[in-house]
């Protein structure tokens, strides 16, 4: 990929690559200091999360170890169908650990809902939620939001880990649909 893809991308920048690595640092500081010297458990939900959690791990100064898990929501390119399976399940126990379930975006809540009740049947100490975005005006339940890069407007947005059909998540930058974009 060319220089200028990755300077200019398909839309406009709403989020640089700049104010991502700050504010992430930021999380990865208070985590920190929230568990104090607890072990923590970190669970990254695959796919759109992956760069999210890579720069947020290396940002906790803390013993912790990390899994991964997938769930599938979206029917069509933009919109979520609202039922969630599960793709791909953890590899380790939960029993007794601090749980960190880190998440790309929180958009109606119902993933996010779905995963928090599904993690604490596995017998968790606790569970604490950081997501890297969160658009509280799509949102259909409310879930807990620990740790939070950035709140934004109802926009379809992708890149830094978020796609669009699997691509655009090596932007490091989040960008957004222009006007009449991506409409089924």
């Amino acid at each position: 990929m060319s220089e200028p893809y990755f300077r200019t991308g398909p839309g406009p920048v709403q989020i640089s690559r700049e104010a991502i690595q700050g504010r992430v640092r930021e999380l990865g500081q208070r985590i920190s200091q929230d568990y104090g010297s607890e072990p923590l458990h970190a669970i990254c939900v695959l796919n759109g999360a992956f760069p999210f959690m890579a720069d947020l791990v290396r940002n906790i100064s803390r013993p912790l170890t990390v899994d991964f898990l997938s769930v599938s929501s979206y029917g069509s390119r933009t919109e979520s169908s609202g039922e969630v399976r599960l793709v791909k399940d953890l590899d380790q126990s939960l029993k007794g650990k601090h749980v960190l379930l880190v998440e790309d975006i929180i958009d109606t809540g119902l993933t996010m809902q779905y995963l928090l009740g599904y993690l604490q049947g596995r017998a968790p100490h606790s569970v604490r939620v950081a997501s890297l975005l969160s658009k509280p005006s799509r949102r259909l339940v409310e879930v807990p939001i620990h740790y939070l890069g950035f709140e934004i407007e109802d926009a379809y947005v992708y890149g830094y880990g978020l796609d669009i059909d699997h691509e655009y998540r090596n932007l490091p930058f989040v960008t957004s649909l222009r006007p009449g974009e991506g409409e089924a």
